[in-house]
């Protein structure tokens, strides 16, 4: 009984250490193909997801047909504010080698094909 308590409670000590990762929260991505998106940055076992959580473009918040779709995958925390994972691109559908920079309320956000040699980047900012 003892054991199993002691599970439970390191269990829960590090589902509080996931949870107050840096990088959760919701961000606002920059405008890709005329439209930008709020993606909700979580927990997803213990590395970091981002869903897409509202959409946008020049008339305003739009219904596309992303929402709810991971952007983010499996971003695994290598220390001092980066992470290496995968991203997708909604615009060509593909999913590219990923890595993230966290300076504050900006989010330095790479995909990348090649190993690394050919790369798109975004700046993302802290909606909450």
């Amino acid at each position: 009984m003892k054991r199993l308590l002691l599970a439970v409670a390191a269990t829960g000590l590090g589902a509080g250490i996931a949870m107050a990762d840096p990088v959760l929260g919701t961000w606002r991505t920059e405008a890709d193909d005329g439209a930008y998106a709020h993606v909700k940055m979580q927990p997803c076992g213990d590395k970091v997801c981002g869903v897409i959580a509202r959409t946008f473009n020049a008339q305003g918040e739009y219904k596309s047909p992303n929402l709810g779709k991971m952007l983010v995958r499996n971003m695994e925390p290598q220390g001092d504010g980066q992470y290496e994972g995968r991203v997708w691109r909604p615009s060509n559908d593909k999913i590219y080698l990923g890595k993230i920079d966290l300076e504050g309320n900006s989010l330095r956000l790479r995909g990348c094909v090649a190993g690394g040699l050919f790369c798109a980047k975004q700046t993302w900012t802290r909606v909450q």
